[in-house]
């Protein structure tokens, strides 16, 4: 497994810098993630080489989830909220770095200059997309069907006894 800010442990697979299938034997597969997840941190557990473990998402879907309608009362509430906060940080920062002793004045000149760009960025955004009939709050998620987990030859093996030892046990059970 890899991380932002994971060293490289020595004798680890390299990342590719070009998109490249997986490699490895199927060592389990699994319905969600998190059990797969749960698959690597118990074979991690166990003394297994996890840097030879990919973890493969397989029959991937992009879900939409509907999370509301749009209306311009929403929409200009948000836009003058996310502007609001937005000006109050710079307004802050002003008042920090001001030479004057501390003031309100640049922090409410960030707050009402916030509030009026964030206004118009939003009804400017959503004046765009409702001219192409999308009047709903949605969020993406790239999702898989399953995923497989993949070891590297010469490591399969034991990896399939020690998944195999896992799906043995109770579904609560702790290391």
């Amino acid at each position: 497994m890899s991380g932002a800010f994971s060293g490289s442990a020595k004798g680890s697979q390299a990342l590719p810098k070009v998109p490249t299938p997986p490699s490895g034997w199927p060592i389990g597969s699994y319905g969600t993630y998190q059990e797969a997840h749960r698959a690597v941190e118990y074979l991690a557990g166990n003394e297994f080489p996890v840097q030879e473990v990919t973890i493969v998402g397989v029959d991937l879907m992009l879900v939409e989830r509907v999370i509301g309608r749009l209306s311009w009362p929403k929409v200009l509430g948000t836009g003058a909220l996310s502007g609001a906060w937005f000006g109050l940080f710079v307004g802050l920062l002003l008042g920090l770095f001001s030479s004057q002793t501390m003031s309100f004045a640049p922090i409410l000149v960030g707050l009402v200059a916030g509030v009026v760009f964030g206004l118009i960025f939003a009804a400017v955004g959503y004046a765009t997309t409702r001219s192409t009939g999308r009047e709903i709050a949605s969020a993406s998620q790239l999702v898989a069907g399953r995923y497989d987990v993949l070891a590297q030859p010469r490591n399969a093996e034991k990896g399939r006894d020690l998944l195999a030892k896992l799906a043995m046990r109770p579904s609560g059970a702790t290391d």
